[in-house]
C-alpha cells in the first residue's frame, strides 16, 4: 500500500491539518483506516487518535482510493470541531448520552424542552 497527498492545507482556527489522499492498493480489494490512519500518524509524528479519515471511494478496476484526512493538533480540538457521528465512529462519544437526553427531553414542553436538551453546565 502506497499512499500520496495530493492536496494538503492547515488550518489554524480548527486547529487541524487537512489532505486529500490516494491510495494504491493494487493487490488488495481496499486498504483499512485503522492501517492508514497508523501510517499517517507515523509520517507526520502525532497520535494515532489524532487522525481521522473518511470519504474513500475506490476507482473503477481497482487499485486505487481517493479520500480525506485530517490530523488534529490535539483531542480537545477534535472533540469541539469533529461532527459528532465522526466521534462516534471513532469511539470518542457514545449514543447513550444523546439518546438519554433526547429521552428526557420528551417529557417537557416548550423552552424547558430546549433546556433539556442542551448539555448539563460544567461550572455549576
Amino acid at each position: 500500500m502506497v499512499s500520496l497527498v495530493s492536496s494538503s492545507s492547515q488550518i489554524r482556527l480548527l486547529a487541524r491539518r487537512q489532505f486529500v489522499l490516494d491510495v494504491l492498493h493494487p493487490s488488495r480489494p481496499n486498504v483499512p483506516k485503522d492501517e492508514l490512519n497508523e501510517k499517517l500518524a507515523t509520517l507526520y509524528k502525532t497520535k494515532k487518535e489524532q487522525v481521522v479519515t473518511f470519504g474513500f471511494r475506490t476507482h473503477f478496476g481497482g487499485g486505487r482510493s481517493t479520500g480525506f484526512a485530517l490530523i488534529y493538533d490535539d483531542e480537545a480540538s477534535q472533540k469541539k470541531f469533529e461532527p459528532k457521528y465522526r466521534l462516534v465512529r471513532v469511539d470518542k462519544a457514545s449514543r447513550k448520552l444523546r439518546k438519554e437526553r433526547k429521552n428526557r427531553a420528551k417529557k417537557l414542553r416548550g423552552t424547558k424542552k430546549v433546556k433539556a436538551a442542551e448539555p448539563p453546565k460544567k461550572g455549576k
